[in-house]
């Protein structure tokens, strides 16, 4: 029976650059994260909200890239594990992308939130009790450390928000990201300015975010960036 990765050593893991490690030091900064957000209020609710957005995005996104295709070759029930998880995440997009239309104080926000909360541990459960012990039975330490090289190449140059239109699989999330890494990224600069800047430059930068956000729209409907996807993971 695999074990968790939670009840194993960063050793057992492969090492500080394996694949798992890096999987496990992000599911840990997202349980500090959710905690923080539950006791914020006002601009310092929205600040760790868009710090939450930049840590599950990137993530997902070099998963559906990079970890569950290996998944998908290297598994006798890679294609099933994967499917449900792609479901979790399109969910979790979708729910985020309603979030995002709500003032971060009102109740209805609140609610909302603990729902993600709960949909983002369980994902959290799915990959490290069940998927990615199995995918750690298939491959050797040294190729985690290399996947783990190429999942974090992903990860860093991934959107930042959610994209529920966009495949969850390649190509169309591989066609996705050179685009809306850039939008994205560039309406998380504008809009932490925003809150802090005087009230005539806050507007600007909120119009420009707002502006920039109309192209996303507008890209992720593209019909290419919707290829490959399963049709299951439509909610």
């Amino acid at each position: 029976m695999p074990r968790p990765l939670a009840d194993q050593s960063e050793t057992e893991l492969g090492g500080p650059h394996s694949v798992l490690t890096l999987q496990r030091r992000d599911h840990r900064e997202l349980d500090v994260l959710l905690q923080r957000i539950d006791k914020c209020s006002g601009n310092r609710r929205q600040d760790e909200l868009t710090s939450l957005c930049r840590l599950v995005f990137p993530h997902a996104f070099a998963e559906e890239a990079v970890l569950w295709p290996l998944a998908r070759r290297t598994l006798r029930d890679g294609e099933k594990l994967t499917l449900e998880i792609e479901q979790e995440h399109q969910e979790i997009n979708e729910l985020f992308t309603k979030l995002d239309t709500l003032d971060p104080d009102t109740s209805e926000h609140h609610q909302l939130f603990a729902e993600i909360t709960e949909l983002l541990r369980q994902d959290v459960r799915d990959e490290e009790d069940v998927l990615l012990p199995k995918l750690q039975e298939a491959l050797d330490p040294r190729a985690l450390r290399r996947v783990g090289r190429m999942w974090q190449v992903v990860r860093y140059t991934a959107p930042t928000r959610p994209h529920p239109t966009v495949a969850r699989r390649l190509p169309g999330n591989a066609l996705a990201a050179l685009p809306l890494t850039g939008l994205d990224r560039s309406r998380d600069r504008l809009d932490h300015v925003s809150r802090r800047a005087p009230s005539p430059l806050a507007a600007g930068c909120r119009r420009t975010s707002q502006a920039l956000a109309t192209v996303a729209g507008a890209i992720e409907h593209l019909p290419p960036l919707r290829s490959g996807e399963d049709p299951s993971t439509r909610t």
